[in-house]
């Protein structure tokens, strides 16, 4: 699938021609300049056919210096990787210095460019393209990327400037098959550098100032023939901290990311251990029901001279005990800096999504919950008590190659009869025949009247139907 890059100062409007050509509001837009640092991809499928198409930091982007490098780095990277870049600028502002400059570069990257003049929203507004034409790019495209003025012509354009298929060299985004992972956790532990260190590669910006990642990134990667899209997920504030609306948004993004991903990988700083805003982001993934794994990030800061291994163990226990209620996941002590133990990362997701697809008979199901109901009888409830009629797992209806979290349908006399607790316990006993680690266990409960009621209401149905045949009989012998 072709490529195509939007590239442009900040500020110009590149995301709200992004969100426009992909019809969904992936990219935060906002009028502070600056809001887009990683580049984000998507898939275009507006014109005669679908493309990928890449969102970019603004270049040469004022105000966080440390960043503007980082920010070019990742601009340049999707130059090199795009069929095709459309080099956005803003009417209303005019031509600057930074877009001259700018224009020298896309010139030196030998890419075919479509200069593409944004915030044209009337016909008045029109003669205020004029001013690009000294850029030297033919054509240019006068549009509103917010009113969606002149996308269909600019589409059209896009469409014929494109390679063939036949000559685009095979890329693994937009696959078939792929498993979702969303790389989650507070500021500044680790997820940028975890991904880098995944990826072998600069792909998402790194940096030592918190809330580095405002939108959520999806990063396509192939891994021994193994399809994974990795979600790098703004860091998770509490809602009263964030200081602009901007961090808001963000915030949301990330929530949205859990929910969409097939496993969640929490991060958590070794050098801080388990935080408050820790345990709450591992709470919105056990609400998601979400698989997942913990990775405990910057064990290459805390690395004791001796006993590595007993010092491990006491981590995972210490965070287990924290995080009791995500016991199922698998906890890794890795550095994303270094490249220690992140392979493993690999074997554990394997193994989850293994889990994922086994099942429990039916009939030791059935033994195994009678057997918990006998050893523990749920407690009273108003005067009554759950009763278990039949269990059963039925049969996942994903793709293969998904992560569903196992479900366990429970027919009982009344689903309200059972607590937290109790679930719990169920859900423990469950995993003594199948531990399915990393994924958490789904018992849906349902209402049915006992066999003995059954038959009772059958037989007094019965008796009635007798009782009118032979009154009828009476009445016409």
């Amino acid at each position: 699938m072709a490529n195509v890059a939007i590239v442009g100062r900040p500020n110009v409007g590149k995301s709200a021609l992004f969100n426009r050509m992909v019809g969904r509001k992936i990219a935060i837009v906002h009028d502070q300049p600056g809001i887009t640092r990683d580049r984000i991809s998507g898939i275009c499928t507006r014109g005669p056919g679908p493309f990928t198409v890449w969102d970019t930091g603004g270049i040469f982007g004022v105000g966080e210096r440390e960043l503007s490098t980082e920010v070019r780095r990742a601009a340049e990277e999707a130059l090199r990787d795009s069929d095709l870049l459309l080099f956005v600028v803003d009417a209303k502002e005019g031509l600057s210095p930074i877009d001259e400059e700018l224009a020298r570069m896309l010139r030196k990257s030998q890419k075919p460019v479509v200069l593409v003049i944004n915030k044209i929203d009337n016909e008045k507004h029109e003669p205020l393209a004029a001013e690009f034409d000294s850029l030297g790019f033919e054509p240019s495209f006068s549009i509103s990327a917010e009113h969606d003025r002149g996308i269909s012509h600019l589409l059209s354009e896009i469409e014929r400037r494109l390679p063939s298929p036949a000559n685009i060299e095979h890329r693994t985004s937009n696959i078939e098959g792929q498993i979702a992972i969303a790389i989650v956790g507070r500021p500044n532990v680790g997820k940028s550098s975890l991904i880098n260190s995944i990826v072998r590669g600069e792909r998402a910006i790194v940096s030592e100032l918190p809330g580095t990642t405002r939108d959520s990134v999806d990063i396509f990667y192939e891994r021994d023939g193994r399809k994974f899209v990795f979600i790098d997920t703004a860091g998770i504030r509490r809602r009263g901290k964030h200081s602009s609306s901007v961090e808001v948004f963000s915030v949301m993004r990330a929530e949205r990311s859990i929910r969409r991903a097939d496993l969640c990988v929490l991060i958590v700083d070794l050098t801080m251990g388990v935080t408050a805003q820790d345990k709450r982001i591992a709470g919105l993934i056990q609400k998601a029901r979400k698989a997942a794994l913990i990775v405990l990030n910057k064990w290459d800061l805390i690395r004791p001279e001796r006993n590595e291994k007993k010092t491990m163990s006491q981590l995972i226990e210490r965070t287990l005990a924290e995080i009791f209620f995500l016991d199922f996941a698998p906890i890794l002590v890795a550095s994303a800096l270094t490249g220690e133990n992140i392979d493993k990362l690999f074997v554990l997701i394997e193994k989850i999504q293994r889990a994922a697809h086994e099942r429990i008979g039916t009939g030791i199901l059935n033994r195994l919950l009678r057997q918990a109901f006998e050893a523990n009888p749920p407690p009273m409830l108003k005067g009554r008590r759950l009763k278990l009629f039949y269990a059963t797992q039925p049969r996942s209806g994903g793709l293969q190659s998904a992560i569903e979290p196992p479900e366990f349908v429970l027919f009982v006399n009344d689903p309200q009869l059972i607590n937290e607790t109790y679930r719990r316990y169920l859900e423990s006993r469950i995993r003594t025949a199948e531990p399915y680690p990393g994924l958490p266990i789904v018992l849906t409960l349902r209402r049915r009247t006992s066999v003995r009621h059954e038959n009772r209401g059958v037989r007094a149905a019965k008796r009635k139907k007798e009782h009118i045949g032979r009154k009828l009989n009476r009445t016409f012998s």
